[in-house]
């Protein structure tokens, strides 16, 4: 399936795997690559020498296309910017933030910039600065989110901008890349699917949990202070929305979720840690490797747009 996405970034297939804090080190991000999508590292609040080693290691295990995610808030942002450059990395994604201060250097050095936006505003605005995509990205995603749903997001983006648009948030299926080309998108991002990838390296108790989610058990927290955050429900998130009912300050709130995505990733607590994952973890039922979950959903997405 060859889009403006495929042709852009050398790849096989129109999926990017999201770049998820924690989640999406090498191992997911060159499995997703060899699988014929686009694999990324993501940089979260890593230090650029830990990026700069998940680099390398994609790097050795497969000769396919890869980028990292820049979290613009980490205090390392500056640095990885960099070792992006350093290390001859071809795609950046960039999120929490505006990048046009690595633009020139990025662009200067050959990197696909693909910014992930929530508004037509700052998707317009990318484009302005030289940004080769976009990824326009809905509420119902896992993580940190904006207002505005993948459905009536999408298509707005695409009647604004001419660069090519890509559609993250509720796909996980053959269906949803289907009903995101219908929208005049060109890729899709997804990261929910890819947390139980046998590549994965979630603990096996935040898999589980993804597994057995239900349609209804997906929230959000830190909406009344301008973070929301969608995550699974658990002790954690419960807490959190009953102090957030109290009123408590943004830094009150903060100290109670500081650590806890680590805590659920790398130890498996899914009853203090934050789960995150998106609208679409109730249709997520089963392990496979990236390339398993990849050609299945293509063949689908294919079947329903009349390609097969």
């Amino acid at each position: 399936m060859k889009t403006r996405i495929t042709e852009l970034l050398g790849i096989e297939y129109p999926i990017i795997q999201g770049g998820m804090a924690w989640v999406a080190e090498s191992h997911l991000a060159a499995a997703v690559s060899a699988a014929g999508g686009l694999g990324l590292i993501g940089g979260a609040n890593a230090p650029a020498e830990v990026i700069r080693n998940y680099i390398r290691e994609v790097k050795a295990a497969t000769d396919k296309p890869f980028g990292v995610n820049v979290m613009l808030m980490s205090p390392y942002a500056d640095e990885v910017a960099k070792v992006v450059v350093e290390e001859g990395v071809k795609v950046v994604t960039t999120g929490a933030g505006n990048p046009e201060k690595y633009m020139e250097m990025w662009k200067a050095a050959g990197v696909k910039v693909i910014p992930v936006v929530a508004s037509v505003a700052l998707a317009k605005r990318m484009e302005r600065y030289g940004a080769d995509a976009v990824v326009a990205e809905g509420t119902e995603s896992g993580g940190h989110i904006g207002e505005a749903t993948t459905m009536t997001l999408v298509p707005q983006v695409v009647d604004a901008v001419s660069i090519p648009v890509i559609a993250a948030g509720g796909i996980g299926d053959g269906r949803g890349i289907a009903a995101a080309f219908m929208l005049g998108a060109e890729a899709v991002q997804m990261g929910t699917r890819f947390l139980v990838a046998k590549e994965c390296i979630v603990h096996q108790n935040y898999k589980d949990r993804v597994l057995k989610a239900k349609d209804i058990d997906s929230t959000v927290t830190g909406r009344t202070h301008g973070h929301p955050v969608r995550c699974l429900r658990n002790q954690m998130t419960r807490e959190y929305v009953k102090l957030e009912n109290e009123g408590k300050s943004f830094e009150e709130l903060e100290y109670l979720t500081l650590g806890t995505l680590r805590k659920a990733v790398q130890e498996g607590d899914v009853a203090h840690g934050t789960v995150m994952a998106g609208q679409i973890a109730g249709m997520v039922s089963k392990e496979q490797t990236c390339k398993e979950m990849i050609d299945e959903m293509m063949a689908q997405a294919e079947k329903l747009l009349g390609r097969k």
